[in-house]
């Protein structure tokens, strides 16, 4: 075998032209073994034929499941989800509130339910929680109080709370029949406090609370200790994302008390997460969103479990102590990828970058023949890995070339390069409910493919067929929208990354002359194995945009506008009333993406175009969780509870951008009046964009 050496500088042999920021490069002479790039003077491939009209997801007809706020004529009544955690939410000096729990699936969420009269004029809440095992100690504490420690609160209820059970109980928390390990706890709440002053309820107030979960000998090496600290709308229902006012040291101020984050900051609407004070910088995108549904709670967990299994030998990629998942063993290959979800998609943020010579198994190379059909060895994707032998054959960066500061990788296979190939880095995957849940309407309404506006952005939507129905879809997701849905995207990963079939796409990823290279015999994963990660993936909670007050970051988000790149990056939209989840429906988001395509110049292509995209066309990518995604891609060192982050910083579709100047510097096509504006810029502006940037 031998590695066959490509450069992506993608321009035509003996061709120069102007790289950003840089001088022109001269492309490298055509040799056998090297991958010959495509003509950067040839128009995206786009049908003669005007596109066929996009069938919405969901619509009028969509089965929706329940509001987790809900109106009636003598309360409002909030339904919401909550599990287990080690300590609480302030206490930075353990960092262990963000992290989950050995066996966290097995018994170790509960169902809450507040009723409020306040709303309608009354002056009591009705507070109850469904626990999936009976507790020792039930406890529910609530109005934050912050002396002595930031755990301690002006009421403590566990004298008052009833208990019923065992058994079922519903939505309502209303007990089914006797059978099941389900237990129930209610009081009712007939005054507040404000940092110890008592006050009758009132509409307005903010009630923050934690219900811890004391089980009394639940399955599993581990007992639950505390709840999640939420902050409850009183006489408005609901959930929000909270921030922490005050110095605790001063006893004078509000010591850490917690009040609403102002909505500009809810980047994920009511999904959004509160600040994390924890101090816990790789656990950032794992987190349950703060209005999960009470149906949801379970169905979480049971899906992150699935996300975080290796599908080889059903190990839990955590914790021994969560032993291993039987249903999943065996499932992966034979050729594949990574043996799990979380292998290439660690901590649900962006995959590292590795150093030359190293495989490359959280990336995926999207490959095919010269005539753009699916290579007859290797399908569409390469799957370098075996379960029995090894695999396709690998491919590794054997070298960076770097130019006046830009570098490109040079992609060594270990067989015949394949003449047509894409290399994309495993994304983070935090909000792709909420994109899901766009309208199509409104996304079809910024497209602009023939540029009427002038202003150089010709964005077009990707149209794919439904991999289930056949119906026309806008494409949404993957680095060249050619995903319609989360369900889909996330078959398509489980299908060429892992080698598992799913009745979505059942049939294995082979070329037409590959022998033995998956399992022919349909699906493999479970329904509810799918629909579990597809929800786990779908409500992943989303970090609150941060420096609200901060002057440089909101003259960076006047310099983002000016300067052109909301011309893309789009902030603002309100997802659709149709979702059949209640925790994405109707929500006001700001994940700066429009999802649409756009050409963003030879520099930036490779030769392998994606249904209707061509090779220089991408999605724009979201910039939700900006900030925060270096230190979950690079993770902690250091001793526990005192873990530090480590950083790791790398973007564009194969991470050659190492600093967010980086990667606007390689924006060509359709990004270069973006560029070049930024470029003009003065120090003081350019600092200030970053800092914008930094604070989502």
């Amino acid at each position: 075998m031998r590695l066959t050496p490509l450069i992506l500088v993608l321009l035509l042999p003996g061709c120069e032209i102007s790289a950003p920021d840089g001088p022109a490069i001269s492309a490298p002479a055509p040799v056998s073994d090297r991958q010959r790039p495509p003509n950067p003077d040839q128009p995206p491939i786009v049908d003669d034929e005007p596109p066929g009209e996009v069938i919405p997801l969901y619509d009028e007809d969509t089965l929706l499941e329940p509001d987790w706020i809900v109106e009636t004529e003598d309360a409002v009544i909030t339904r919401f989800a909550d599990r287990g955690r080690d300590r609480h939410a302030r206490e930075d000096q353990f960092q262990s509130y963000d992290h989950f729990l050995a066996q966290y699936w097995h018994h170790r969420t509960a169902r809450m339910r507040f009723v409020d009269y306040v709303a309608r004029g009354g002056d009591t809440i009705e507070v109850s929680m469904v626990t999936e095992w009976r507790l020792t100690i039930p406890e529910f504490r609530a109005w934050y109080l912050g002396l002595n420690t930031v755990a301690t609160y002006s009421g403590n209820y566990a004298p008052t709370l009833s208990e019923e059970g065992p058994g079922t109980f519903d939505i309502d928390h209303d007990q089914i029949d006797g059978s099941g390990t389900q237990y129930k706890y209610s009081f009712v709440m007939d005054s507040g406090f404000d940092l110890g002053a008592n006050m009758p309820l009132a509409v307005g107030q903010y009630m923050e609370f934690e219900a811890s979960q004391f089980l009394d000998g639940a399955p599993g090496e581990r007992q639950n200790y505390y709840g999640t600290t939420g902050l409850y709308a009183v006489g408005v229902g609901g959930v929000v994302p909270w921030k922490a006012v005050g110095d605790f040291a001063n006893p004078g101020s509000r010591r850490e008390d917690s009040e609403p984050i102002d909505e500009k900051g809810w980047l994920g609407g009511r999904t959004t997460l509160p600040y994390q004070y924890s101090d816990e910088p790789d656990n950032h995108f794992m987190q349950m969103p703060t209005n999960l549904s009470s149906l949801n709670g379970q169905r979480f967990v049971r899906g992150r479990r699935v996300h975080h299994t290796n599908m080889q030998d059903g190990s839990h990629d955590e914790s021994a102590a969560n032993g291993t998942f039987g249903e999943l063993v065996g499932l992966v290959g034979p050729n594949y990828v990574h043996t799990s979800c979380d292998g290439c998609h660690r901590r649900n943020g962006r995959a590292e970058v590795v150093g030359p010579g190293e495989p490359l198994d959280k990336w995926v190379f999207k490959v095919a023949a010269g005539d753009g059909e699916p290579h007859p060895q290797l399908g569409r994707v390469l799957q370098p890995n075996g379960t029995t032998g090894s695999g396709e054959g690998g491919v590794v960066i054997s070298e960076w070339v770097e130019d006046d500061g830009l570098r490109s990788p040079v992609y060594s296979f270990e067989d015949e390069a394949p003449e047509l190939f894409s290399a994309r880095l495993a994304p983070q995957i935090v909000g792709i409910g909420l994109l899901e849940s766009i309208p199509e309407a409104d996304i079809l309404d910024w497209e602009d493919p023939d540029d009427e506006d002038g202003d150089g952005i010709s964005g077009r939507a990707q149209r794919v067929p439904d991999p289930e129905t056949g119906e026309l879809r806008l494409g949404r997701f993957g680095w060249k929208a050619a995903s319609t849905s989360t369900r889909h995207q996330v078959a398509g990963a489980l299908n060429t990354d892992m080698g598992v079939m799913t009745s979505v796409l059942p049939e294995p990823d082979c070329g037409a002359e590959q022998e033995g290279c998956g399992d022919e015999d349909g699906a493999e994963l479970s329904d509810e194995h799918l629909a579990d990660l597809v929800k786990y993936v779908s409500l992943l909670g989303v970090r609150a945009r941060r420096d609200l007050d901060d002057a440089e970051a909101l003259a960076g988000e006047e310099v983002f506008g000016a300067a052109g790149c909301d011309g893309c990056h789009r902030a603002s939209y309100t997802t659709s009333p149709y979702h059949p989840l209640a925790e994405l429906r109707a929500q006001t988001i700001a994940p700066y993406t429009d999802l649409l395509l756009h050409d963003l110049g030879p520099a930036m292509a490779d030769n392998l175009g994606e249904g209707d995209a061509s090779g220089a066309e991408w999605r724009t990518a979201p910039l939700w969780g900006l900030g925060l995604g270096p230190c979950v891609t690079g993770g902690v060192m250091g001793p526990e509870q005192s873990e530090s982050c480590t950083p790791s910083e790398s973007y564009l579709h194969d991470g050659r951008a190492r600093t967010l100047t980086e990667a606007v510097l390689w924006h060509g096509g359709e990004g270069s009046a973006a560029r070049e504006a930024f470029e003009a810029l003065t120090e003081e502006d350019t600092a200030a964009l970053l800092r914008f940037l930094r604070s989502l």
